[in-house]
């Protein structure tokens, strides 16, 4: 029971209490001169009585500050799931609301670095494991090298690499170390480009057979922000759409003008996305149920391409794509005439 809690004043709460304190002193000293008690007797009555309402009324005051403590050596061994009574609406009360929150991001943050870690780890001994395969064969005799396994020892070679390099970029862009050189720039160039790289990745993977189309409007947009990290984003997007359409399918890169913003989107034919994972999907190193079955994604370039639209100032999405497939939808600002 905490008599004082619907006080919003920690300063209102300690003067009821001075008061109700007072108000027992005096209560009992006019009782006891009545009664012609010996003042000594009066004074530890009235002192007791005093103590005990002050006990009575104050009893919420101190309390979460006792179960924050504890909360808190608790926090400090690594148990983030501690969480206090937060019931008054003072000071105190504030406080502890605050330390709450502050445990409950401290929880998601230790999640969010547990599941890292695991991420991490599983995604490096993938390729480690195929490459110590192969090298094992080759060192004992069992196989020769010949131009297949060397491709496939390649492949895992470089997505060791992106993922190493998309590692260190999402490290970076947390941390702010990377400043955006901002310019206003045509947009075209900048997708043609991407679009010229996809092109590279595919005569490397002549099984994948995919279309890649083009379209601004107007052909003159231009946008202002970082090109390079635009860039980033907009290959990003291109890697993902390419890896899960089908073959013979038609990836759309497209870019136009919507009320002084500029919308990017890249549309694909592939299995698209659940709406329960719309959101999801930009989580590191989250991979949807089909795309777990695809070889050589991180489940990085959709957060660093979040990372960088929200430094833009923009807005990134996922939608579905009629009649299947996936439409990835970037909204920036456009540039300042």
């Amino acid at each position: 029971m905490r008599p004082l809690d619907p006080l919003s004043s920690i300063k209102m709460k300690l003067g009821v209490v001075i008061v109700a304190a007072v108000a027992v002193t005096v209560g009992v000293v006019a009782i006891g001169n009545t009664a012609d008690v010996p003042l000594l007797v009066l004074a530890i009555v009235a002192g007791l009585l005093s103590l005990a309402m002050v006990q009575f009324l104050a009893q919420g005051m101190t309390s979460p500050l006792r179960a924050m403590a504890v909360a808190a050596a608790e926090m400090a061994r690594g148990d983030y799931n501690r969480h206090v009574t937060a019931t008054s609406r003072d000071e105190v009360g504030e406080l502890a609301r605050a330390f709450n929150k502050m445990a409950s991001e401290l929880a998601e943050v230790d999640r969010m670095r547990r599941d890292l870690i695991a991420n991490v780890s599983h995604e490096l001994r993938t390729p480690i494991s195929a490459l110590q395969a192969v090298l094992e064969n080759l060192v004992d005799g069992i196989e020769t090298a010949d131009e297949a396994q060397l491709r496939v020892m390649l492949q895992q070679v470089e997505r060791l690499g992106r993922l190493v390099a998309q590692l260190l970029d999402l490290s970076r862009l947390e941390s702010g170390a990377i400043p955006l050189q901002r310019t206003v720039f045509p947009i075209l160039p900048v997708l043609e480009q991407a679009i010229q790289e996809s092109l590279l990745l595919l005569e490397r993977r002549p099984e994948t057979l995919v279309k890649l189309d083009v379209l601004v409007e107007p052909p003159t947009l231009e946008l202002e922000g970082d090109s390079e990290r635009i860039h980033q984003v907009i290959t990003n997007l291109l890697e993902n759409a390419v890896r899960h359409s089908p073959s013979n399918g038609k990836v759309v890169l497209g870019a136009r003008s919507v009320q002084g913003s500029v919308t990017l989107e890249v549309v694909d034919e592939g299995p698209g996305i659940k709406p329960s994972e719309a959101s999801r999907v930009f989580e590191r190193f989250y991979r949807s149920d089909a795309a777990r079955s695809s070889d050589g994604g991180t489940g990085l370039g959709l957060s660093i391409a979040r990372w960088i639209v929200d430094l833009h100032g923009g807005d990134i999405r996922a939608e579905q794509n009629s009649p299947h497939g996936c439409r990835m939808v970037v909204v920036l600002p456009g540039a300042e005439r």
